[in-house]
């Protein structure tokens, strides 16, 4: 039974970093494609970054949030550093058993539960 369990998050002050993570059982990390997605109040959920063969993310997050897996801990993590406001939303994360770039919630069929991040300004 695939599983993935989202930690991390928090309240932060812009500027700030965080670092998510996402363990996952029932399937090995390695050969998915993961990703992460946020969703603000009122706003509709929203691709910021994922890995299949390498990464690749948002613009709006490009050069700030790096993903990364740990085969060996069958976890993903997402590294966000420089934060602001903007980013505050639930973050989720996915996987899919295509390996390709997928970047739309639709193609992804196993989702973590949520972790709230709120960037205080």
């Amino acid at each position: 039974q695939v599983q993935l369990v989202e930690s991390g998050g928090g309240l932060v002050q812009a500027g700030g970093s965080l670092r998510l993570s996402c363990a996952a059982s029932g399937f090995t990390v390695s050969t998915y494609t993961m990703g992460w997605f946020r969703q603000a109040p009122g706003k509709e959920r929203e691709f910021v970054a994922a890995i299949s063969w390498s990464p690749y993310y948002a613009d709006s997050v490009k050069g700030r949030f790096t993903i990364s897996r740990d085969n060996a801990k069958n976890t993903m993590y997402l590294h966000m550093n420089s934060l602001n406001p903007e980013d505050t939303a639930v973050y989720y994360c996915a996987a899919t058993g295509k390996f390709n770039y997928y970047e739309r919630p639709h193609d992804y069929e196993h989702w973590g539960q949520g972790t709230q991040v709120t960037v205080s300004s």
